[in-house]
């Protein structure tokens, strides 16, 4: 008898992700690959690569009777907005009797925690976004632009912002931080005039570094005004971003999820997050952003 699966695919900043699940959404097959499949970073043949290796692979993994109805994926640096013929073109040289469903990162993140086609995703990592889909169908995003021109209240941000504040508490410019020790202790600095030529090389290495920063901006929060403010400022920017979502589609009471490696467990922001948000409840995802891309097939298969 023949068996009907769904495959999803999620391509984040840094792992690549795919999982096959049967009609109950129990996991049947499951497979990772170290590294990223974005096409802005690493080209379009290699992204091709990397992704159509990872079907291969997980697809021998199945029995015999089985067969990949849909595929839904998410790729980052390749939303469907701009990227959908690539990521069609992609799985179909790997699969072509799938019916793929191309979607972005953060589309599958939200499908995955909310269950459901419906809500507002907020995700902060080392990037941030705000993105959400109403009862009609319609979506709507905010934030995303990256981390030169955007980005508010992502790891990046919030890491930028505390070397911002190392840099002018050492020239006299705002009041002493513990940031100061602890920032050039982890980034083996001397002295803050440092920062400069490490800030400035000409290495990728940069911005996930200083996204990684931020983690200390929470550890420091509890006992450091300048690391608490710059918090406070990153849970506003992240309540801008979900409420002018839920202003362009309409519908205040949308319910709101959270994503990213800052959002996805209690913390100092994410706890701001949610007083501001005026959540009862810690927002915990319902499944993965993996899971969420094969949820996302099965439903548009099924037109829920």
């Amino acid at each position: 008898m023949k068996q009907w699966l769904y495959l999803g695919i999620d391509g984040g900043g840094s792992n690549l992700r795919a999982v096959v699940v049967d009609a109950t959404l129990a996991t049947v097959a499951q497979s990772r690959f170290e590294g990223s499949a974005n096409p802005s970073s690493l080209g379009h043949v290699e992204a091709t690569r990397r992704i159509r290796a990872l079907i291969v692979q997980i697809c021998a993994e199945l029995p015999p009777e089985a067969t990949v109805r849909g595929v839904g994926i998410g790729i980052a640096g390749a939303a469907a907005s701009h990227s959908a013929d690539w990521l069609v073109e992609v799985v179909e040289g790997a699969l072509p009797d799938a019916v793929v469903f191309p979607s972005s990162d953060f589309e599958i993140a939200l499908v995955g925690a909310h269950g459901a086609r419906e809500g507002v995703l907020v995700l902060a990592g080392t990037g941030s976004v705000a993105f959400g889909v109403n009862a009609a169908g319609r979506t709507a995003q905010a934030g995303g632009w990256g981390y030169l021109i955007g980005d508010e209240g992502s790891g990046y941000w919030i890491g930028a912002r505390a070397l911002t504040a190392v840099t002018q508490a050492s020239d006299g410019q705002a009041a002493p931080t513990l940031l100061s020790d602890r920032l050039l202790n982890v980034l083996n600095l001397r002295s803050a005039m440092d920062v400069i030529p490490w800030l400035y090389r000409d290495t990728p290495a940069v911005v996930p570094t200083v996204a990684g920063l931020a983690r200390h901006v929470l550890e420091l929060a509890g006992s450091d005004s300048i690391a608490a403010g710059i918090l406070d400022s990153a849970g506003a920017a992240l309540v801008h971003l979900s409420t002018a979502v839920r202003m362009r589609l309409g519908d205040m009471t949308l319910p709101i999820a959270f994503a990213g490696g800052l959002l996805s467990e209690p913390n100092p922001l994410s706890q701001l997050l949610c007083e501001r948000l005026n959540l009862t409840a810690f927002p915990t995802a319902r499944y993965s952003p993996v899971v969420g891309a094969a949820l996302l097939a099965k439903l548009m298969i099924e037109g829920k």
